[in-house]
Parts: structure tokens; sequence; C-alpha cells
């Protein structure tokens, strides 16, 4: 089952995916187009990033592929929803998306064996780990100033039961840029799989419900610049849209945090 929140009639409601439109958990349905404001499908807990957990990305930024998961935090005021803008920062000159199959915990774990790690998934969404590269300058330092802007964290539209995806380890990602195809990737590829990943993480963290894994993007990452379009698109969740502006002046940049709060 889909998942969905969203604002309309002046309040914040959630609902489900029912015949290609959307029912309040009040009984109403709503189409789409109706939808108002999309916020994020769920709140999330804390949110874990992976840096170059495809090897084609790794060979396309001329980085050696990783000995063990490499991890961020991704800080939950960067959170935006599906059609909700993300600001391009002053003095950036080369952001792009990272189109990521994101793993949402469903209940508290510490220490758990890769073979019980997918008892601990109970869905999976989109999410845009969009990123200014100026600030990366290597793979050991947190790259916090380059992913954690305001409205840096599109995630939806739907949060999706972990059920409905036959094989969520084969399953293709596709990001597109005003209509064109930019990056193409498949969770086959990843190096670090879900269960690799819990297992991992869990080893010194205690995951807890809602937290959600950032598993990486694949090959693919281009340039965006304000004016632009982006979907990005992976099977079984639909597809993520947000639209790119110029968040140089004050009053534009004041406005892409209220939109992060507003959408977490």
């Amino acid at each position: 089952m889909k998942h969905a929140r969203f604002i309309v009639e002046g309040r914040e409601q959630s609902g489900t995916v029912v015949d290609g439109k959307i029912q309040s958990s009040s009984g109403k349905v709503y189409e789409e187009s109706e939808i108002d404001v999309w916020l994020a499908p769920f709140k999330p807990n804390k949110m874990v990033g992976l840096a170059l957990n495809y090897a084609d990305h790794a060979d396309e930024l001329g980085l050696e592929k990783p000995k063990e998961p490499v991890l961020f935090i991704k800080p939950n005021s960067s959170i935006v929803g599906h059609k909700s803008p993300v600001y391009y920062p002053d003095g950036a000159t080369y952001m792009h998306y990272e189109n990521e199959l994101a793993v949402v915990i469903g209940k508290e774990g510490r220490n758990i064996k890769k073979e019980d790690a997918m008892d601990y998934v109970k869905g999976y969404t989109i999410a845009n780990d969009v990123t200014v590269r100026d600030f990366v300058n290597n793979m050991y330092r947190p790259p916090v100033r380059a992913k954690g802007h305001d409205t840096f964290g599109p995630m939806g539209p739907y949060f999706v039961d972990k059920e409905d995806i036959p094989d969520v380890n084969n399953i293709e990602l596709r990001s597109y840029v005003n209509g064109e195809l930019r990056q193409q990737g498949n969770t086959k590829d990843l190096i670090y799989g879900i269960e690799e990943l819990i297992e991992f993480i869990s080893s010194f963290m205690t995951l807890e419900e809602n937290d959600v894994i950032w598993t990486g993007t694949p090959k693919g990452i281009s340039h965006v610049y304000p004016g632009d379009h982006v979907r990005l698109e992976i099977d079984y969740l639909g597809a993520l849209e947000n639209d790119i502006l110029d968040g140089r002046t004050d009053q534009v940049a004041a406005g892409g945090a209220e939109s992060a709060k507003t959408n977490s």
C-alpha cells in the first residue's frame, strides 16, 4: 500500500492510494491534483546516508570503492516533499541530484544480524540527496555542508509497504532533468545491500522506528540550475518531482527554510 501526508482544505492529513486517488484517514477521496502541499510521506526519526555505495558512481568521481560503508547524517531540517522547491545556494558552482532508495525502519533494534535485517524494515520511499559538490573534499570528511542545506532532502511522494515490492534488491532508478534521462541504475548494483547496511549500522547505533537509511546513488549525476525540473523515479515507488529555484536573495532563502519546516 502507498501512504501519503499532505495539506488540503487548510489542514494536514494522511491517507493511502486507492484506485489512483488518495483516500484520507477521514474517508474523503482526493485527486492528486487537489493536493495543496505534499509533505514527506512520514515523519522521519534520524536519517543515515551512504556515500559511494554504487561502484559506477565511485568510478565517475574517480574514487576508490570504500572498504566499509561510508556514512553521514542527513539533517531532518533538509526535508521537503514532492513538488516543493529546492533552493540553489548563493555561490554554489555545482549542485546535483542523487536518486536514492530510502529504507524505512519499522522497529527498534541493535546488533541486528544480516539474516534478520529485513524483519526490521517496514517500507521504502524515494529520496533526493541534493548535494553541492563544491563542499565535498574527500569521503572521510562528513559532507554536512554539501548535503545539509534546507530543502536538500526531498522525499516522497509516497511511503510504500515492503510487502508491495517483489524484490527490492532488483529495482530500477531513473532521474530526469527537464524531461531528459540523466541517470539510470539498479539496486542490484549496490556495493553494500540493505541487509548488510542494517547489520553494520546497528552494530554501533540503535535503529529505531522511522529511522531512514539513504542507500546511495548510481552513476549519472549532473549539474542542475535554477529553473530546472527534476523528476526521480524508482520502480513501484512512483515519481518524486521538484523544481530548482534561485536562493541567492535573503528573501528567497528564508522562504526555502520555511518550506523545509513545513514539509518535515
